[in-house]
């Protein structure tokens, strides 16, 4: 199963990517169909975010599911729980993510970044950041984070985890950058130089056998780290799942196959993009990162102003009626919850993306949603961020690319959306 590389130039960097203007909750309809509420400003957004009645657990059964990705559309999947179901589930991986553990980690993690950074400075210009840099990185902190860098039967190469994690993140159709409102641009249907039904058929088979492949070997690692535990993150989640008790395996294998493939696909767009916006637009910008100080609040902002992806809003449903300044959404509405808006929103985030790169943000970031579904793994794509654009600025402050932004091709099929290559010399 291959990623697509798009060609065209008609995909704005996402850095670029409009959004729906911050404005109260309103009907809208989404590219499928389905009538729903589009929640756009940043209190309110944060507000729906904390709100119990605001669920995902049951999509399917009231809507729609949103993105069809099996991470976002399992019902094993962490995302997709609500009440003590998952409050105990999040209860199990916060045990095996404690400051401790984490800041044990972090020596680690620096120093595979900055193997990285020396092997690219060796290597000498001209170079592919994305072949040389941003997908190395990630996918070496999360074997080694996960125990799968041996050459035992957990050993996981680069060609397999990007399949898996390929099925595991694919999504249903083109990205679609627009409001998701009947005003709005909408999802095209398939055109006539579209697949023939062999070709479907034959993607179907290889992604429902790359995820089964996935879920087995997922199954067999849970299995051997409760015969033998080490110090890796599986074994922590496995010890801490039997130690709580009432964890299905099932969420469990999906739980640490998720980790593995979003971890590792998050970083490597998240530092893809940020090079891009980086290196095209803020040049004068890129010097200044060598300082640690200056990369830790540049990587925070470019998280919070840069998407991983072209989707417009992440799905919920109201189970009763919810009012959001002024606006009453009624039970049962499907809400569509635009997190780029939130953090564009000029009433709380006035300067954009182009404002000083060294300022702290005005509020907390939506970047990595709120409340009980808070991403678990905010901590590693903060840390791999700061560090790598500290690390690469230092070594390299004359890092720049040798094409335009406009010509930048993109590595598509998945719910993130990064430079298929990014060419740089210095």
């Amino acid at each position: 199963m291959d990623s697509v590389t798009d060609t065209r130039t008609a995909l704005p960097p996402l850095h670029r990517l409009p959004v729906s203007p911050a404005r109260p909750p309103h009907p809208t309809t989404l590219p499928d169909g389905t009538p729903a509420w589009l929640v756009t400003r940043y209190h309110d957004v944060r507000q729906v975010l904390g709100d119990p009645r605001v669920t995902r657990a049951d999509l399917h059964d009231v809507g729609t599911a949103g993105a069809t990705a099996d991470v976002a559309a399992n019902p094993a999947s962490l995302f997709n729980q609500d009440g003590p179901a998952h409050r105990r589930l999040r209860g199990t991986v916060q045990r095996a993510f404690t400051p401790r553990a984490i800041a044990g980690w972090q020596p680690w993690v620096a120093a595979a970044i900055q193997q990285s950074v020396d092997a690219l400075v060796a290597a000498g210009p001209p170079a592919d950041l994305a072949a040389a840099f941003t997908r190395p990185v990630p996918f070496a902190v999360t074997t080694r984070l996960m125990g799968l860098d041996g050459d035992g039967p957990d050993g996981l190469d680069e060609e397999r985890l990007h399949r898996w994690t390929l099925a595991l993140l694919a999504q249903g159709g083109e990205p679609d950058a627009g409001e998701p409102d009947a005003e709005g641009p909408g999802a095209e249907g398939p055109g006539a130089e579209g697949p023939g039904a062999d070709e479907t058929n034959r993607d179907a088979a290889a992604h429902a056998d790359a995820l089964a492949e996935y879920a087995a070997f997922t199954t067999e690692l849970i299995a051997r780290r409760r015969r033998e535990p080490g110090d890796d993150l599986v074994s922590r989640l496995v010890l801490a799942a039997d130690h709580d008790g009432g964890i299905p395996e099932e969420s469990l294998v999906h739980l640490v196959a998720g980790l593995t493939a979003s971890g590792n696909e998050s970083v490597a767009g998240a530092l893809g993009n940020a090079l891009v916006y980086l290196l095209g637009e803020r040049a004068d910008h890129w010097p200044r990162l060598a300082d640690p100080d200056t990369a830790e609040r540049t990587a925070e902002r470019l998280l919070h102003f840069i998407p991983l992806g072209d989707d417009e809003a992440t799905i919920r449903r109201a189970t009763e009626p919810i009012e959001l300044g002024g606006t009453v959404i009624p039970a049962d509405a499907v809400v569509a919850i635009s997190l780029g808006s939130a953090n564009r929103d000029p009433a709380v985030y006035p300067g954009g993306l182009d404002a000083d790169l060294d300022l702290p943000l005005a509020a907390p970031t939506l970047a990595f949603s709120a409340g009980p579904h808070y991403c678990i793994g905010a901590w590693r794509v903060r840390l791999e961020m700061r560090e790598s654009l500290q690390r690469l600025a230092a070594a390299l402050p004359g890092l720049r690319l040798t094409t335009p932004v406009a010509d930048v091709a993109w590595q598509l099929g998945t719910t993130t959306r990064s430079p298929a290559r990014i060419p740089v010399t210095w």
